[in-house]
């Protein structure tokens, strides 16, 4: 009974202690004595891999591209400066974008438009080379090398989707895909066109426009897009080195000239067309192209190509469809000599021709 008592009253003390000071405190002290101390950590964030330095680099080397038929705008898409020389500033884009234009206007990112002079252009490579007066050129791009660089590359574009109201816009993405082939289809027929691929967004507009690496040198010429439905995130730029390879012949306007070999072709696995040109194998092919014409004082004729004559290889490489035979007899200059693979009167045979 004892314990209890003294227990209860140290409790009790305990609190009147308490309950003393904190009343001693209030009153010499004042509320606006007591500080409360308290540390704040202040914490910068930065993006480890932002990219606003390269886009520098090429932002004002950017154009939008406008193509005009009979004073009207028909079109619009991107191009990039890429050399300033003799007073004028020149600039590379899609044929596609200004095909068929009577008048081509630039403008750049501080909305000056000017007129521009195209100086020559390539349908099969679909690249034009137009010239503008040197005082409209902000900035010029760095050419890049598009071999150096690895799948999974950090890559971005600088381009015009749908319009000039949205000049200037900026996507990125990695290098998905290096020596791609693909299908397009043009004026003078199907051909495959050797690509790079990116997931980087790439929107009607943007063709023209420069790829870039993450040090803001041109990788590639946007050039096209899978626009299927089921299809997201495959763009396509050509690569660099082909453009480079000819801007010497562009620039004075020369025609780049390719071998012919004087043919005309079909697919050798569409059995529908072969019976219409009354064309029958005993055996079904699946690859290759089937001559159904020869023109007359051409590579063709000379080394005895014939209706009917199904080319399987060029230089032991597989021909898929006309396409890409021609993809592949492009890559060959004029005066080249080749092996053609060709399965003729029953049999396959080697023949070799010089291209003219």
């Amino acid at each position: 009974m004892k314990k209890k008592i003294l227990y209860t009253s140290v409790v009790i003390l305990s609190f009147f202690i308490g309950v003393s000071s904190t009343m001693i405190s209030y009153h010499f002290y004042g509320p606006e004595k007591v500080i409360i101390e308290k540390t704040v950590s202040e914490v910068e964030v930065t993006e480890a891999d932002s990219i606003s330095s390269s886009i520098e680099k090429i932002y004002d080397a950017t154009v939008v591209v406008e193509n005009y038929q009979a004073n009207r705008k028909v079109g619009s898409g991107t191009g990039f400066v890429y050399k300033k020389d003799k007073g004028k500033g020149y600039i590379i884009t899609n044929y596609h974008v200004i095909a068929d234009a009577t008048k081509i206007m630039v403008i750049n990112t501080e909305n000056v438009s000017v007129e521009a002079k195209l100086l020559g252009s390539d349908e099969y490579a679909d690249i034009a080379v137009l010239t503008i007066e040197e005082d409209a050129v902000l900035d010029v791009a760095i050419l890049g090398d598009s071999s150096k660089s690895k799948l999974g590359d950090t890559v971005f574009t600088v381009g015009t989707p749908v319009g000039s109201e949205y000049m200037g816009t900026v996507t990125k993405g990695i290098l998905s895909g290096k020596n791609r082939t693909v299908s397009v289809t043009l004026s003078r027929g199907t051909f495959m066109m050797e690509v790079l691929q990116t997931d980087a967004a790439i929107n009607p507009g943007n063709s023209g426009g420069p790829l870039a690496n993450i040090n803001g040198e041109v990788i590639g010429v946007n050039s096209l897009k899978l626009v299927e439905d089921e299809i997201e995130g495959m763009g396509f730029a050509i690569p660099i080195e082909i453009i480079v390879s000819s801007l010497d012949r562009l620039e004075k306007g020369e025609e780049i000239i390719r071998p012919v070999l004087g043919v005309e072709l079909i697919d050798a696995s569409s059995t529908y067309s072969l019976y219409r040109y009354g064309i029958y194998f005993d055996e079904h092919f699946e690859k290759g192209v089937v001559v159904v014409n020869v023109s007359e004082n051409s590579t063709a004729s000379s080394i005895g190509l014939k209706k009917g004559d199904v080319i399987l290889k060029i230089d032991d490489v597989e021909i898929n469809e006309t396409g890409h035979f021609r993809f592949l007899l492009y890559k060959y200059e004029i005066g080249d000599n080749i092996e053609f693979t060709v399965y003729k009167d029953g049999k396959i045979q080697k023949i070799k021709a010089t291209l003219k």
